[in-house]
């Protein structure tokens, strides 16, 4: 009854739209009893708990400079002068294939599938509907790009978060991703093109160097915060040290060009950036310190569970019964089923890959193959999923609605891709 309870856990605060922490909280409650039945002294317990969190402590760390990172690229103009460069090459023919374009640059730059969908993806929502764009379409463009660098950006906390939990070098991951990302891509790019020529679109995009030029000074220096991470990623500089050369950059930006009081610098770095004017702010407000604090919780929450998880025996039947679909498939579609299952219940990203990188770790003899089957399934399949928070916050963010996903042509070509291009594993001795 463990785990039925937990997912019944789950699905109330999905029901009752509550902060899935609550189920989480519970679950660690209901885990730890469980297993005190078993045996476990509470010392036991608490320690196996602790270990889980330990291994991912490196990650929580990172995760706030992220939040510090990408609330002063809002403050230095950076994104600002990111989105108004991007919206000039928008034009009707072309304008689904650019949305989803803009938004994958976007997504890669900054990791972050909400931050990307909550700027660009808004900006294109509005050119979409002064052009008489069907939103659903816009809404499954916007989508697809956003997933794009949220699935292999350096700075992603997904991608950070696989990287972490298989032990693997997140550079060399993002090699292989690109690699099988490169098929389901360009067909995405064909059918955003072809879309785009039936969807008639027409009409003026807004003017949108005027609307932040209200609340910044465009000035192209302040797009150095975006190539310095750009730049020392290609040089395959360590994602913290690189984030933090960002930082510094944006620091004399938001100073001495944006006009920024040292007091304003530190606060954006903490609550994240607010601005004056309201149609900005609804466009640009976000990031911070305290912005990371809720996937950092799903994140810290999720791993103590991995101890306890193994120790108690709770995932056993599972795991055989996972093994059984990969011997008469591949590892591949097992690790699909089980992710399309996992965020299916859990509603979110972080801890569905969690539970597929412990469920399925044993398939696989080479984590760095785990890496990239986890990237190419369950973070992509989570924003696939109408009631997932991975799907519903940025589709509310740019007024699409829940059909809008089957638009979202990337986010399942890929998975299909890799279906179709698995083969049969080699019966080899694994590393879990």
């Amino acid at each position: 009854m463990v785990l039925p309870l937990f997912c019944a856990a789950l699905l109330v605060c999905l029901l009752l739209k509550l902060s899935i922490l609550w189920a989480l909280v519970f679950g660690l409650l209901l885990f730890l009893l469980h297993g005190r039945r078993r045996g476990m002294t509470w010392r036991e317990l608490l320690s196996t708990a602790l270990e889980g969190v330990r291994a991912v402590r490196n990650i929580l760390l990172t995760f706030l400079v992220i939040g510090v990172m990408t609330a002063l690229w809002r403050m230095a103009g950076t994104i600002p002068v990111l989105v108004c460069c991007a919206s000039r090459l928008i034009r009707p023919e072309i304008f689904l294939l650019m949305c989803f374009l803009l938004n994958c640059l976007l997504s890669l730059l900054t990791g972050t599938s909400f931050g990307t969908t909550a700027t660009m993806g808004v900006v294109c929502a509005a050119m979409g509907a002064a052009m008489g764009v069907d939103v659903r379409l816009v809404g499954g463009a916007v989508l697809s790009g956003a997933y794009f660098g949220d699935r292999c950006s350096p700075v992603s906390t997904s991608a950070l978060l696989v990287a972490e939990l298989t032990g693997t070098v997140i550079f060399d991951n993002i090699r292989r991703m690109l690699r099988t990302a490169l098929v389901p891509f360009l067909l995405s790019c064909a059918v955003y093109a072809l879309l785009g020529l039936r969807a008639s679109a027409s009409g003026a995009a807004p003017d949108l160097d005027a609307l932040f030029g209200r609340e910044f000074v465009l000035a192209p220096l302040s797009l150095l915060p975006a190539a310095v991470i750009l730049i020392l990623s290609l040089l395959r500089v360590p994602v913290r040290p690189a984030m933090t050369a960002s930082i510094l950059c944006a620091v004399p930006l938001c100073l001495f060009v944006q006009r920024r009081a040292p007091a304003e610098l530190l606060s954006a770095a903490f609550t994240g950036f607010h601005a004056s004017d309201a149609e900005v702010a609804a466009m640009l407000d976000g990031g911070g310190i305290l912005s990371m604090l809720n996937v950092g919780a799903i994140v810290l929450l999720s791993a103590s569970y991995s101890g306890l998880f193994e120790k108690t025996g709770l995932l056993g039947g599972a795991r055989e019964r996972i093994r059984a679909l990969a011997a008469r498939s591949n590892s591949f579609a097992a690790l699909a089923v089980t992710a399309l299952l996992a965020c299916a219940v859990s509603c979110n990203q972080s801890l569905s890959t969690m539970l597929c990188a412990q469920l399925c770790g044993g398939l696989y003899p080479e984590r760095s193959d785990l890496a990239l089957d986890l990237e190419d399934s369950v973070v992509v399949i989570a924003a696939l999923l109408p009631w997932s928070i991975a799907c519903s916050v940025p589709l509310t963010m740019v007024g699409a609605p829940a059909s809008a996903v089957t638009a979202a042509c990337y986010l399942y070509l890929l998975p299909f891709w890799r279906l179709l291009t698995s083969r049969r594993p080699a019966k080899r001795k694994s590393f879990a």
